[in-house]
């Protein structure tokens, strides 16, 4: 059972590590000129839509094991749950 957890849960911290680095290049980027600073007071609004803009698909290409990983644990404990399902059905209809 950690198994399962810690592939969910390492799937999970590396997609927000990977947002979190995303954000802190775009907050530089933005500091140091290279990118718009958005209009008024919207910097960090902007910052953060750009971040996610950009994370998603680079969590989608870098973390492929990872997701891999933690599908095939979901579907498993799915496939034993259906099967404790089929169980307890065929034996309230043996009583």
């Amino acid at each position: 059972m950690a198994a399962k957890v810690n592939a969910t849960l390492r799937y999970s911290l590396m997609r927000i590590g990977i947002f979190v680095g995303s954000f802190a290049v775009l907050w530089a980027l933005v500091f140091f000129g290279v990118l718009p600073r958005g209009l008024g007071d919207s910097n960090y609004l902007w910052v953060l839509l750009l971040a996610i803009v950009i994370s998603a698909p680079l969590s989608f290409v870098l973390l492929r094991k990872q997701r891999d990983e933690m599908s095939e644990q979901i579907v498993t404990r799915v496939d034993r749950a259906k099967t404790r399902l089929a169980e307890n059905r065929s034996m309230e209809d043996g009583i």
